[in-house]
Parts: structure tokens; sequence; C-alpha cells
């Protein structure tokens, strides 16, 4: 495992007394030096990059794992040069060998589980050998984590599509109980869902095995705060088979930015009984006008709608139906902004 070495800043004495509310009821906590080290896989991503974010903003030490050392230049453009002075430090990790997570998880409270690898050539870049990939990573992030971490915790980003594609005519309500089905994926060639799908079943295999408290955070469609996406590519992969998921009332879209709340909240209320899988998505696209800005957002015109093009009034378009739930998450999140005071 090869470290790269983060430039620190200069650590002013804090008094050891001294506690610092943040406002929910599971982060009332000590200052930052004070709390747990955590590893986030690929921090060079687009989701990475914002748990790291948030991370940071909650005082905790943050270490990033990186596959190539050029991929630093990549932590530095989305972090900016102040939290990456924040980091604890940035390690080149082979996401497939067990030695090397191992080294990179040793001493960490728990690690967030972000991504198996960068995928940014979109749908050509994610192929059936990929889903293999996948899931031999996600069994040795598990592995890894029972072996090296100092507390055998793991939140695992997974995705929407590891619960939506069942069959052809969903019916019911789409929840954290839900599952993709393989062969369907397989049959259809969605391979995004399927790596996703077989990936979060082996780490709940592994995670029981091993002892590994896990939770997995199943994200819609990821946005940025503003169009148009820097994330374009991205987008291809997860939005194939995307006029069935508009048509069955799951194309489901989470704005980058409460996903990475999310994750640090879930992480936060394992504390106090947060289990499971949640759902997270800010949205559904119901209206035929909704599909067409998201198409011309992401730039990917026709994507969604084929050549049904024709704008309808509100008055002649009916809404889909929404067939997914999140009030998982909402649950919990709304525990969390009842924001009760510090007791000091």
């Amino acid at each position: 495992m090869e470290e790269i070495e983060v430039p620190k800043p200069i650590l002013m004495p804090i008094s050891g007394k001294e506690q610092k509310c943040v406002g929910n009821i599971f982060s009332c906590s000590f200052n930052a030096r004070e709390k747990k080290l955590i590893c986030v896989t690929s921090g060079n991503s687009y989701l990475g990059s914002f748990i790291v974010k948030e991370l940071l903003a909650h005082g905790y030490l943050v270490r990033v794992t990186i596959q190539h050392p050029a991929e630093f230049e990549d932590v530095k453009d989305l972090l900016g040069v102040e939290d990456l002075n924040l980091l604890e430090s940035v390690v080149v990790t082979k996401m497939e060998d067990l030695q090397s997570l191992c080294d990179a998880f040793r001493g960490c409270h728990a690690v967030f589980h972000t991504s198996s690898f960068i995928d940014p050539h979109g749908i050509s870049g994610y192929s059936e050998q990929k889903v293999f990939l996948e899931t031999e990573v996600a069994r040795t992030v598990m592995e890894a984590c029972a072996k090296a971490a100092y507390i055998k915790r793991c939140v695992f980003t997974s995705s929407l599509l590891a619960s939506i594609w069942r069959n052809e005519n969903i019916d019911g309500i789409i929840d954290d109980s839900c599952w993709s089905s393989e062969e369907f994926c397989r049959e259809n060639k969605l391979w995004l869902a399927l790596g996703k799908t077989k990936a979060e079943k082996v780490a709940w295999m592994k995670a029981k095995e091993l002892k590994v408290n896990l939770v997995t955070v199943c994200p819609g469609l990821l946005m940025a705060p503003t169009f148009p996406n820097s994330h374009i590519q991205t987008s291809i992969p997860y939005l194939k088979g995307g006029q069935m998921m508009l048509q069955q009332g799951c194309l489901a879209i989470a704005e980058v930015e409460k996903v990475a709340k999310a994750h640090v909240s879930v992480y936060e209320g394992m504390n106090y009984g947060a289990s499971g899988r949640y759902l997270c998505f800010d949205g559904v696209v119901r209206r035929q006008q909704e599909a067409i800005e998201l198409e011309k957002g992401l730039k990917m015109t026709g994507f969604l709608l084929g050549e049904r093009h024709v704008v309808l009034s509100e008055e002649d378009e009916e809404e889909i139906p929404i067939k997914i739930s999140n009030s998982k998450i909402a649950a919990l999140l709304n525990k969390i902004n009842q924001r009760l005071p510090c007791k000091t």
C-alpha cells in the first residue's frame, strides 16, 4: 500500500473538555481530535468526494483510498485544497487485494465503501465482466473490514437499481425489502443493475458470516447541484432501461449532497439502531416535461422518451403513479432533524 503525503494544517490546542453540538440527536460529540478514523474507498469518485466533505464537516478524521497515484489529482480537484489538507491520509489501494485493503482499513472505526472502481466511459465501460469485479470487491471489502477495522462497521453504497428490476409488470410498492431479479437483469443486459444487486447480496452474506455491522444506502440517479451535470457519463449506465423505469414510476433522482448527508446520518444512526437497507432519493420523475428537462440537463435527448417529444399540457398529461418508497430513510432523517440540545 502506497501512502501519498497530504500537507497538514497547524493544529491549535483545544481543551479536552470542550464539546461541540452540531445540531442533531446523533452528533453531539467531542472535538475533532476525539473523533474516530473513517476510511472512504474511491474518494476520487463523485459521490465519494461529497461523503468525504460531509465527514470532514462533522469533524471526523478521514482516510481516502484511490487505486492509482494519478488519481490523487482528481481527489485534489474534487475536494479543494482546504478539505484536502484535513485528510488523515490518501492511500493507493488495490480493491481486489485483501491485504491491500486490510492495510488501508487498519485502525479505522468504520469503512464507507462507495465504489469498487470508477467508470468514466459510461455504458461501454460497464460490462458483464465488471459485474464479476464489483461482486468480488464487495466480498473482499467485507473480509478486510472483519480482519482489520478497529470496529467492524461498514456503510456500503449500493444502488436503487438493486431493488427495482423485478419483472416487466411490477406490482406493489418497491421498498427496502425488494431485490432486483438477477435473471431479469441478465436477460436484458442491465449490467450495472446486476452488478449492484450481486455485490450488495454478497456484502450482506459476508457481513452475517463475519459479524460485520453493515448498513447499505441505495441511491437513485445521482444529480449534481446544478445543470449541466459534471458526471454525465456516469448517468448512462444507470439509465439503461430508463424508459421502462419512467413508465413504471420508479425513475428516482437524488441530489448528491443529500445522498452524502444521508450516508453520514445512517452511520451515526447505527449507534441508535439504524440497520438494514435504505432506499435514498429526493423525487420521482412523473411527467413528460420533467423527463424532457432531465434529458436536456444530461444532454441525452431522446434517451427516456424516444420519439415521444410532443409536450402535452398539464391538463392533458396524467402523472405517473409512484411505485417506490423511501419512507425508511425519511423516518431516520426526521428523527435527526428534531435537533435535540446537547447535554454538557
